[in-house]
């Protein structure tokens, strides 16, 4: 696999961009390719994605190997091509996507182009939790006394730090000792 192509942007479409690189032009379909036309005379990287079919042998680029990446798991959802997941990754941003999807949210995922409820459900099927790595993290305040020691106590239950993150604001609202804190969190998580 080509894991990115360094080079100079030669063309600009509204469907790819021509990467030259030491006098051979690639041709590299993009969720935007007018990005890279402000870097026409700076070298540029494209991290790429190499789709063999068939019938086609196509390079796909990206800005960031983030971007690549969740562009190579929405292909494995049932429902989307190559064209709907440049689709997807064009119509929004890739941190909106993933807290859709983590958030169950079909109606956002039914705005992108191609994707209708059956396509949206089955996103949050095959993606949800696998996605965390995209997200962008948020700096949590930090945690202190008992309620850090029912997180740890949490934690040892088996609960998936995402789970305790969402009940965290609750159990600030008030002072209790240790078990007071897991028993209000398990009535939390259990809801």
């Amino acid at each position: 696999m080509i894991e990115f192509i360094r080079g100079y942007v030669d063309y600009v479409c509204p469907e790819y961009v021509v990467i030259d690189h030491h006098g051979i032009g690639y041709e590299i379909l993009t969720p935007n390719p007018f990005v890279f036309r402000e870097s026409r005379a700076a070298t540029v990287t494209v991290y790429t994605y190499e789709y063999v079919r068939e019938d086609v042998h196509a390079l796909y680029g990206f800005l960031t190997r983030e971007e690549r990446n969740l562009f190579a798991k929405l292909l494995q959802v049932s429902g989307i091509g190559p064209k709907g997941g440049l689709a997807i990754l064009a119509a929004g941003r890739p941190d909106e996507l993933v807290q859709a999807i983590e958030e169950e949210n079909e109606a956002f995922l039914c705005k992108f182009p191609g994707v209708g409820k059956k396509t949206a459900r089955q996103m949050i099927l095959d993606l949800k939790g696998k996605l965390t790595v995209f997200s962008a993290p948020r700096p949590a305040a930090p945690i202190s006394g008992e309620l850090a020691e029912a997180v740890v106590a949490l934690k040892a239950l088996g609960y998936a730090e995402r789970e305790i993150e969402k009940i965290i604001p609750a159990l600030r609202e008030e002072t209790m000792s240790t078990e007071q804190y897991i028993k209000r969190a398990l009535a939390l998580l259990l809801k």
